[in-house]
């Protein structure tokens, strides 16, 4: 809704729609969809306290409409940020002309917990480190766009946008007659043709795979969809060996020759004998054969180096650098703890900031001022004062809320936006991406793990 109260233009036909619903037939719809969810195995697994247990993702079945000019102002910028952050990786791991410009400091790239020193000098596939990139989008009280977030390592939140597109045509196909709604079901295809335009140089027909840490991790529903929809095999570490300077895989046929992984496990656990020695979800060697370019890692290693909290604030100047272009999509305004300045204002402006620790993830390690007591304020000012080049420090932005179904009916909740953008021998997408919520009134945090839910995400084609 627009400030006054009023229905947003794009959103008119919808809520026509929706006032013709009864409360019966949305809760009915509701409990068809969660048992759906459930069947097909569409949860994610809870680690901490509650480990070993596995939970359904919330879904709200009002969708965020977004039309065709905000969704063409948003593809622009993501385009455009992510073709600078590759240029930025491979220059890292190369020329480093950014460091020697003094653009980005030395230290924050030598002492960021993702800089891996192995890298350094290799060649990777057509130049492309983060084939795969979760760009987090959220909305602010005068309809501008920001990026929150840059998520380039291991972005998960996939499958749940094509599921929630699958189940709202399953529950409501007479909304998608009436709405001229982008598809994104094609994204799985669109995946395996940017993963094999990525193939080591002169193979034809390469063989992909999607590497998983096992049924154990978060994400495993996931990682099995998605090796499911592009039609190739779902591998783990040991179902893979290292000889003659290629990977193989373990068939009932015999070794397969692999030439592209998908893998959704961390740097650190993916080659014993160059990163942790104690992994067990790794392929000895690995490293060997990516450093000959015989094999093709999606993302490369190291690509995190690029998504760190502690990079964030450099990445409009990174787009000047590399691109001579001004950034499409503005950063949240941020200050860098580690400088005394702006330290002395996070200290003094504790409770009205978002402050978040530079290497934290998935709504943990940080501080939302304002939904804080003041113990928790003070908690968290002694830990920024004996650490603080661990964190930066955010305004709390007066962020969008989409109209969400709650247990007293229809209210205003906040959204961010998760758009997955595919680089290979081209920068593709697929309209629209994952919409994360807020269920908690008030709350600023989407994160599954932190109670939130998801929606689909209608991007109007005209």
């Amino acid at each position: 809704m627009m400030a006054d109260g009023a229905v947003r233009p794009h959103y008119r036909a919808f809520a026509e729609w929706l006032a013709q619903q009864t409360p019966d037939a949305i809760e009915r719809k509701r409990a068809e969809a969660d048992l759906a969810f459930r069947r097909v195995g569409i949860t994610f697994a809870v680690y901490g306290d509650n480990a070993g247990t596995e939970r359904l993702i919330p879904f709200d079945m009002i969708p965020r409409i977004i039309p065709a000019h905000e969704w063409a102002l948003l593809q622009r910028g993501l385009e455009q940020r992510v073709r600078a952050l590759n240029m930025f990786i491979d220059d890292i791991y190369h020329e480093q002309h950014i460091i020697r410009a003094g653009v980005v400091p030395a230290e924050q790239i030598y002492r960021n917990a993702q800089y891996r020193p192995e890298m350094q000098g290799i060649r990777v596939a057509s130049d492309i480190y983060a084939h795969i990139a979760g760009i987090d989008i959220v909305r602010a009280g005068a309809g501008e766009f920001y990026v929150l977030e840059d998520n380039l390592r291991v972005p998960s939140g996939v499958s749940y946008m094509l599921e929630d597109r699958k189940m709202m045509m399953r529950l409501y196909p007479e909304l998608f007659a009436s709405h001229k709604v982008a598809p994104v079901e094609h994204y799985p295809d669109l995946l395996l043709d940017n993963l094999r335009s990525v193939a080591p140089v002169g193979v034809i027909d390469p063989t992909v795979v999607v590497m998983t840490p096992g049924m154990y991790n978060s994400a495993y529903f996931e990682h099995a969809f998605l090796a499911q929809q592009m039609g190739v095999e779902l591998v783990e570490g040991k179902d893979l060996f290292v000889n003659n300077n290629a990977v193989w895989m373990r068939t009932t046929r015999g070794p397969r020759r692999v030439d592209v992984i998908y893998r959704r496990l961390d740097d650190d656990f993916l080659d014993p004998l160059a990163f942790r020695a104690d992994s067990a979800l790794g392929v000895p060697g690995l490293l060997s054969v990516y450093r000959a370019g015989r094999v093709t890692l999606a993302n490369a290693i190291g690509t995190g180096v690029a998504d760190d909290k502690s990079i964030y604030p450099y990445v409009p100047a990174i787009i000047r650098f590399y691109l001579s272009e001004e950034p499409v999509l503005n950063n949240v305004p941020t200050y860098q703890c580690r400088h005394r300045d702006e330290l002395d204002y996070t200290l003094a402006n504790l409770a009205q900031l978002v402050v978040k620790e530079v290497h934290g993830a998935g709504g943990y390690g940080m501080l939302v001022g304002p939904a804080a007591s003041k113990q928790e304020v003070e908690d968290f000012r002694a830990r920024l004062l004996a650490r603080p080049d661990g964190y930066i420090a955010q305004p709390t932005l007066a962020l969008s809320n989409c109209p969400t179904f709650v247990e007293n009916g229809v209210a205003p909740r906040h959204i961010d936006l998760r758009p997955f953008v595919l680089s290979g021998k081209t920068i593709s997408m697929v309209p629209g991406g994952l919409t994360r919520v807020a269920l908690r009134e008030g709350s600023l945090v989407v994160n599954s793990s932190q109670g939130g839910g998801t929606k689909d995400t209608w991007i109007l084609e005209q």
